[in-house]
């Protein structure tokens, strides 16, 4: 059985290329890019520069803060179709709202 490294991720790109069903060389083909290099972006070996977050982002139907910080998995589908509809400008703060009401896993 293949070890699971503890570390975490450097980024979300790997989470949401999966969830939008995507496979590295079909994303590369949206970006024009080749399978190596979304490899190489999701385990860190290579930056998400802001170049990098300015083509994978659309094409996985997110932002660049999302890409970058939130785990589509911890998402509710719901709450993400909101945040996204919100102007751009607005949507820090309707981050700020929705992680207010995320379960904080005590029981309470």
């Amino acid at each position: 059985m293949p070890k699971r490294s503890s570390k975490k991720p450097a980024n979300h790109l790997r989470a949401w290329r999966e969830k939008r069903g995507l496979s590295q060389e079909a994303l590369a083909q949206i970006v024009g890019t080749a399978g190596n290099v979304i490899s190489l972006l999701e385990s860190g070996d290579r930056a998400l520069s802001d170049k990098w977050l300015r083509r994978l982002a659309p094409a996985l139907g997110t932002t660049a803060g999302f890409l970058l910080d939130h785990d589509p998995g911890d998402i509710d589908a719901a709450f993400l179709d909101a945040a996204m509809a919100v102007p751009k400008e607005q949507r820090p703060q309707v981050l700020r709202i929705l992680e207010a009401f995320k379960p904080t896993g005590t029981g309470d």
